[in-house]
């Protein structure tokens, strides 16, 4: 197809392109430092889990979380699985009498099946109507609340269809009122809309990258600790992510400090020259994940890196740099 009969696309709340600028800060972690940030005995794998702890207060930062309240998923519909099912499936395990939860009937279909699902494990799934404008009745949900006790009320931030833009703030203190946990899935709001977990009393939410110019498989999910939301796996494994989430973690990059455009990135800008193609973190300590400050002994130094004849061609690193400081 020629360029000038390209279509022009105009469905960025399915999905948007990649940026070039995010392109060019994640490539190295693919081609160059592409080592598992669970690898603890190596300076790779150590530079990896930097980054990735980096980007996780990057994702904190844009809606004013901490840090270590940002689980990293593959995407919108893992986090509302897990924010939805993890939430029943712990609240069920501690006894609790709440088994009402509340969604809407325009929600996207992975919550309103998730929601469903649960009627199958003892829960109550309750699908509330919207108003002619799309948005939730308060009255209703109220009522909703009040007829049983609710564990959780789950309502988008922002439509991904007709764009509607929920009042989280008022659907959150009526949720708070009646002792229940309040999830959203903001995938349509990131990056579009202000987003405060504490201002809309948000206990869970939802996020994905692909909907604001990142790549996709790449999510998260915001989990509140203060007071503490308790969830419980969907699957089992190495028990990365504190538990909530199996699985090797995708190394990204920091790259939201050098290109300040997360918020409102245009499609098709230019890569940021500003960006520095070292995958390796600056001069310091490296940090230790959670798992392993247990450990009173430092891990060895890394070994010197084998030739570049010895390496067959498919492993040969693009071009190999060694760590700027040996950590201890």
């Amino acid at each position: 197809m020629s360029r000038t009969n390209r279509p022009i696309y105009l469905d960025n709340h399915a999905t948007t392109p990649v940026d070039p600028r995010v392109l060019a800060a994640m490539r190295p972690w693919w081609e160059e430092n592409f080592a598992n940030p669970g690898s603890a005995e190596h300076a790779m794998g150590r530079a990896a889990e930097e980054a990735v702890e980096a980007a996780r207060g990057h994702v904190a930062e844009l809606i004013g979380a901490a840090s270590n309240e940002v689980v990293l998923t593959s995407g919108a519909t893992e986090s509302n699985n897990l924010a939805i099912k993890g939430a029943a499936r712990h609240a069920a395990s501690q006894g609790t009498e709440r088994r009402r939860v509340v969604t809407l009937a325009t929600e996207h279909k992975c919550v309103l099946e998730s929601v469903r699902d649960l009627a199958a494990e003892g829960f109550e799934p309750v699908i509330l109507p919207v108003r002619p404008d799309g948005l939730l009745d308060l009255d209703i949900l109220d009522a909703a609340l009040t007829a049983a006790p609710t564990l959780l009320v789950s309502v988008m931030a922002v439509n991904n269809e007709v764009g509607v833009i929920q009042d989280l703030a008022a659907i959150g203190e009526v949720a708070k009122r009646h002792g229940a946990l309040f999830h959203t899935d903001a995938a349509q709001a990131a990056g579009r809309v202000p987003l405060d977990v504490e201002e809309m009393r948000a206990d869970l939410l939802s996020l994905s990258g692909h909907k604001l110019y990142g790549p996709k498989g790449v999510g998260a999910l915001y989990v509140r600790r203060r007071p503490r939301v308790r969830l419980a796996p969907l699957f089992s494994g190495g028990g990365q992510e504190r538990g909530l989430r199996s699985g090797t973690t995708a190394s990204s990059p920091r790259w939201r400090r050098r290109c300040r455009g997360w918020r409102s990135m245009p499609a098709g800008g230019s890569a940021s020259p500003a960006i520095s193609p070292s995958p390796f973190p600056a001069a310091s300590p490296p940090r230790r994940s959670w798992r392993r400050r247990r450990r009173s002994a430092s891990p060895p130094a890394p070994p010197a890196p084998p030739p570049r004849s010895s390496l067959p061609t498919c492993c040969a690193p693009s071009a190999w740099r060694p760590p700027v400081s040996t950590p201890p």
